[in-house]
């Protein structure tokens, strides 16, 4: 029973966001609101919301490493999985200029999410710092766009709405039935998890390390396949790049608002360092521009591959000495 909450949690998740993020776009535009600010808010946090609506119930439920396994874990598979795959199947050249700006950003915003977790735990003041870095980000990446358009994030969704427009009502169903699905969505997945650890005695974390978020980075998966496979690797590679960025600073910033997060001694012997070292890796092809091949894609996965089998010993060791893991 708890593989299928785990299971219809995830796919309620992706339908339930895809629909808000479409709905909303669609008023927006109705409303006359710019493409810009459609951009910088409803596409960038929209796209974001099935692991901020995951990272708020695990929280409120009373298993906020769950949240934080979670946010670590998704953005270790972006890094490694998400780029990885797609590079398999189509060689990519990282040659947008945006790139390496966002990386930067990106690398910056895990250092300071490392340095607050060295502390044991992620709290009210940390999150609101992480919160307001984000909306600095916002600021700044709204001046860029202004003068090169073309870097507006999800402008593919706000071209599609325009060319084919959705009835305001249909819209407005579809924004409602978006936020409900993301409600019943996240307890799924929430509750089917905690079930799970309990019940092979794993910790919250490890759940969230692992199939929860493989399950939320399910989306940035799929869409950096399709676009490696159109070669575009800016749209593939820059989706992990924002996705991470919002992870640390939004998801992470409002969960620990919600209530205090604690860092258990793993995250900060292991895994905290592994999200960091993944997200190192993506540097040096945005940085010269290199194409990432089928090469590096393999080495990608099969660190990721590593990753997993470290934390499935971690886990039988643990379950040995009869201790959580």
């Amino acid at each position: 029973m708890a593989y299928l909450e785990v299971v219809a949690g995830i796919v309620l998740l992706v339908v339930a966001g895809d629909f808000l993020v479409r709905g909303a776009v669609s008023l927006a535009h109705k409303a006359g609101v710019s493409a810009l600010v459609i951009g910088l808010t409803i596409v960038s946090i929209g796209t974001s919301a099935p692991e901020l609506v995951v990272g708020i119930d695990a929280v409120l439920e009373g298993s906020p490493t769950l949240a934080l396994g979670n946010i670590v874990g998704s953005n270790i598979a972006n890094s490694l999985l998400v780029v990885g795959l797609p590079a398999m199947v189509a060689p990519m050249a990282c040659d947008a200029p945006r790139l390496g700006r966002n990386i930067t950003i990106m690398i910056g915003a895990t250092l300071v999410f490392i340095w607050f977790a060295l502390d044991g735990t992620i709290t009210f003041a940390n999150g609101f710092t992480l919160a307001a870095l984000l909306v600095l980000f916002l600021i700044y990446s709204g001046k860029r766009a202004r003068k090169c358009p073309s870097e507006l994030e999800g402008i593919d969704e706000i071209t599609e709405v325009a060319e084919h427009p959705i009835p305001y009502r249909k819209s407005w169903a579809m924004v409602i039935g978006g936020l409900i699905g993301l409600t019943f969505g996240a307890d799924l997945l929430v509750d089917g998890s905690i079930h799970l650890a309990r019940t092979y005695g794993v910790s919250e974390a490890l759940i969230g390390l692992t199939l929860v978020a493989l399950g939320t980075s399910l989306p940035e998966l799929v869409t950096a396949m399709v676009a490696a496979i159109r070669g575009h690797c800016d749209v593939a590679v820059g989706n992990v790049i924002g996705s991470n960025l919002f992870n640390i600073l939004g998801i992470m910033g409002v969960s620990s608002m919600v209530g205090t997060i604690p860092v258990p001694d793993s995250f900060l012997e292991v895994d905290i360092w592994v999200m960091l070292g993944s997200s190192l890796l993506i540097i040096p092809f945005t940085k010269y521009r290199a194409q990432l091949g089928k090469a590096a894609g393999l080495i990608m996965v099969a660190l990721y591959v590593g990753y997993m089998i470290h934390l499935a010993h971690s886990a039988d060791s643990a379950a040995v000495m009869g201790m959580p893991v």
